[in-house]
């Protein structure tokens, strides 16, 4: 063995290692783990003052603000009932297909009947009959009428209640420690996995909750040289304004001495295209049932960039990896582009040859569509094993791949069926205005297309439908290292305090959202979230209450709290729960030895 594979094999082993067996905990450093903890309210009430207390933004689109507000209306016996089918509802979306008449019952009978204790008088007469009616007759959106109705109360009568209770108190707190400056010392790097124009990407492992990223460092001089300082904030800015669990989610933006380091969602498995020829080169392609997954799945990436204005441009098999579990995420938006304010189109040549729609190859103005026709592409190739405007292996000038994109019908093999076929013939419509994709700010129509009748889209868009595939843990989907390449040392450029400015401006730290995901999804939101007994009120929230980190005065003389004066080891166990972590016993000082 040589000594480049002996490198990819102890980094292979060490990487494999850190990925551990998945549990919450796999990876923790004790001592980065310790620095996230909450402040005492008093610290972090100044925020509320300039936070985007708008409903929408602190009740339902962050993940800990609504687990939090959540809890307020459980806890609140005014709410009590509107919490309750607030998640009676996402239980329903969320139910298996043989599970749902059962669920829909179960809630109208608690929530939408006038004779029950929890019944919602703020629903109006329409709805509640609406969502009767549908359950007779198993209509899907049965509730979506009333979940519009029921947002819009509880904004009105339980938002400003919820921002003066102690559970808003308890969001500060954690909005504080997610404003926290980051730096390369929360981060252990692993295994370099490739690398872009402007420098590697690498594996690395969040200290304090053990998740594994994909660090993408975009070095500092080279991003200079070649004048990549627009495109780094563009794809910067995009990928920190998407936030869902099919477009790879940007957690963390910062900097060190030499690079902009961007740590994005780490997808192990691999991309489409590596498992569409190379898994089995024999019999290269999916099956229909598998490429249906990967292609619903893509969709709803698709539906959340176009609902965010944003136009994809390149969406092909290598730009779509897969995660550990063989679920899919969009990746690579470096040549995507947010729609300008007030309009509904662009312009611009972008994009990879063969998967280009007409409109574009023939400079005209363009939107979302042209996605709907690279899906159409992209789903042709996973299940053909090859492009609809070009074999593989085929030497054509792309002048002949555009010929045929703008004039010839697509031939079909006889391994799709008529419901794919005719989906693919619906995405690859050379007329954008016949083309099945996005409209009226959704895409309910290709959802429902027949190729689709036996997709549960709620379960799909909560992650909750089993893949097709699993990737192997074992196995690294990425390159020896030997091979990743190295690049040059940058010479002759010198970094000056205009470029420092656009470094800071870069460097944002926590992405909020995604963040608060970590926290929920690695257990340490459950850790901090900590309550007394019923009706008291948590020290760390009781404003009344000194804060419990202890006031060090000039002289050097240890101010403390009541409660954390010296105890002897037997009474260590008495301590308040929470408070025991923050108790250390105190050490004579030298002015004492004797």
């Amino acid at each position: 063995m040589d000594i480049g594979c002996l490198e990819t094999v102890v980094a292979n082993s060490a990487y494999v290692s850190a990925r551990g067996d998945g549990s919450a905990s796999a990876g923790r450093d004790k001592k980065m783990r310790a620095k996230l903890k909450l402040p005492h309210i008093t610290q972090c009430e100044h925020l509320k003052g300039s936070l985007d207390l708008a409903f929408g933004a602190i009740c339902v689109k962050q993940p800990i603000g609504k687990r939090l507000f959540q809890q307020f209306l459980e806890e609140t016996d005014e709410f009590k009932a509107a919490g309750g089918l607030w998640k009676s509802i996402e239980d329903y979306n969320t139910a298996e297909e043989a599970e749902r008449p059962q669920a829909a019952q179960k809630s109208i009978n608690r929530y939408f009947d006038s004779a029950s204790k929890d019944f919602c008088a703020f629903l109006e007469e329409k709805a509640i009959m609406r969502a009767k009616e549908d359950a007779k007759h198993g209509h899907g959106d049965l509730f979506k009428e009333a979940e519009q109705q029921l947002l819009k109360h509880l904004e009105a009568s339980a938002l400003a209640k919820y921002t003066e209770s102690l559970h808003f108190g308890r969001f500060l707190q954690f909005k504080w420690l997610e404003g926290q400056s980051v730096t390369d010392e929360w981060f252990m790097d692993f295994r370099v996995l490739g690398k872009g124009g402007f420098g590697e990407v690498c594996a690395c492992q969040m200290k304090a909750t053990g998740k594994m990223y994909a660090n993408k460092r975009l070095n500092k001089k080279r991003l200079k040289k070649r004048q990549g300082y627009e495109g780094a904030i563009v794809e910067k800015r995009i990928l920190a304004k998407v936030h869902s669990r099919f477009i790879v989610t940007l957690a963390y933006a910062f900097q060190t001495k030499t690079d902009l380091c961007l740590v994005m969602t780490l997808m192990n498995g691999g991309d489409l295209r590596y498992h569409v020829y190379n898994v089995d080169e024999k019999n290269p392609g999916f099956s229909e049932a598998r490429a249906i997954f990967y292609t619903a799945q893509i969709i709803c990436g698709l539906e959340h960039l176009h609902q965010n204005r944003i136009v994809y441009r390149d969406l092909k098999p290598e730009n779509v990896l897969l995660d550990d579990a063989g679920h899919v995420r969009l990746s690579d938006l470096g040549l995507a582009v947010e729609l300008a304010e007030g309009k509904d189109k662009t312009k611009g040549y972008a994009g990879t040859p063969g998967f280009m729609a007409p409109e574009l190859l023939k400079g005209e103005e363009y939107d979302s569509s042209v996605d709907y026709f690279t899906l159409g592409v992209t789903l042709f190739e996973m299940i053909a094993a090859k492009g609809p405007f070009r074999s593989r292996g085929e030497k054509v000038e792309n002048k002949e791949v555009t010929r045929r994109i703008l004039n010839d019908p697509v031939t079909y093999p006889e391994k799709f069926s008529a419901e794919c076929k005719a989906c693919c013939e619906g995405l690859l419509a050379k007329d954008p205005a016949g083309r099945l994709g996005f409209k009226n700010n959704e895409c309910a129509e290709l959802k429902q297309h027949p190729l689709f009748q036996k997709m549960n889209w709620g379960r799909l868009e909560a992650g909750l439908v089993e893949p097709p595939f699993v990737p192997d843990p074992k196995v690294v989907y990425a390159k020896d290292i030997g091979d990743v390449g190295a690049f040059s040392t940058v010479k002759g450029v010198v970094l000056d305090d205009t470029d420092k400015a656009f470094y800071d401006d870069f460097s944002t730290g926590n992405i909020p959202i995604p963040w608060q995901e970590e926290m929920i999804e690695t257990g340490i939101f459950g850790e901090l979230n900590v309550w007394g007994a019923k009706g008291s009120v948590p020290q760390d929230l009781d404003r009344n209450a000194r804060p419990a980190a202890a006031a060090t005065a000039k002289s050097g003389t240890c101010l403390l709290d009541p409660d954390t004066r010296p105890r002897s080891r037997t009474h260590w166990h008495h301590l308040p729960l929470g408070r025991q972590a923050d108790a250390q016993p105190l050490l004579p000082s030298s002015s004492s030895n004797h």
